[in-house]
């Protein structure tokens, strides 16, 4: 960690020092335990983080949170704002350039006493019916048809057919789908690549985990999403598949 004036706040909370030899306009905060702050020294992403601060207008600090890990240009994980009235940057591809890359947590109606036993059981079946990894292939064959009618409806169509609950479109960001959405506009490479993608993980930092909520810190937040302790929550990281 010598390259970097590195300061711990906390356990769970560091600083790096803000550089002005290299360009920094502000310093970074990260977001992590020892063993992930170690990790991101040791391939490079301070780096990165400290790329990020030097840009023009940002505000404040140059933030990773814990999923921090070398990226394309900003680190995964790197969260930043800028000012647009101080020379501020527009940057749509920062982090990346995976479409609705995200984390979602779900809920259940299981609690840890339902599947304490069943764990195992429970990770093969999804090892078996979730197809992850760089290329991997679904379940699902979409014919052009098909195809058209996921770009055109999204999922709306994917809960007509079975793969979803047409009650959840309301809590999704444009009930599913986006008006006006035009399969035409799609490339004929692009569609052979998503053909067998659908229902799929992908791979890099991509996971699906069955946790258990083993502690409430807001109760009013909590009981407005229907969150209790002992609950067991599937949290699923994603992104564009194809």
């Amino acid at each position: 960690m010598d390259k970097y004036m590195i300061t711990k706040l906390s356990d769970y909370k560091w600083k790096v020092g803000k550089d002005t030899s290299i360009g920094m306009n502000v310093p970074g905060i990260i977001y992590s335990d020892q063993k992930i702050l170690e990790h991101a020294v040791k391939e490079g992403t301070i780096d990165q983080i400290a790329n990020v601060a030097a840009l023009p207008g940002i505000v404040k600090a140059s933030f990773a949170m814990p999923d921090i890990h070398f990226g394309y240009g900003f680190p995964i994980g790197g969260v930043a704002a800028f000012d647009p009235e101080a020379d501020g940057i527009i940057s749509p591809g920062g982090v990346g350039f995976d479409i609705s890359c995200g984390v979602r947590a779900m809920r259940s109606s299981l609690e840890i006493n339902d599947i304490k036993n069943r764990i195992e059981d429970m990770m093969s079946f999804i090892s078996f019916s979730i197809p992850r990894g760089l290329g991997g292939k679904g379940k699902i064959d979409l014919s052009k048809k098909d195809m058209d009618q996921l770009l055109s409806r999204g999922a709306g169509w994917a809960a007509d057919r079975g793969y979803g609950y047409k009650e959840e479109m309301e809590y999704l960001e444009e009930g599913g789908y986006m008006e006006g959405a035009d399969p035409a506009c799609v490339s004929e490479t692009a569609r052979k690549r998503g053909t067998r993608q659908l229902g799929t993980l992908g791979s890099g930092n991509h996971f699906l985990e069955i946790q258990v909520v083993d502690k409430i810190y807001d109760r009013a937040a909590s009981d407005i999403f229907g969150i209790y302790e002992d609950q067991i929550i599937v949290m699923i990281h994603s992104g564009s598949r194809g």
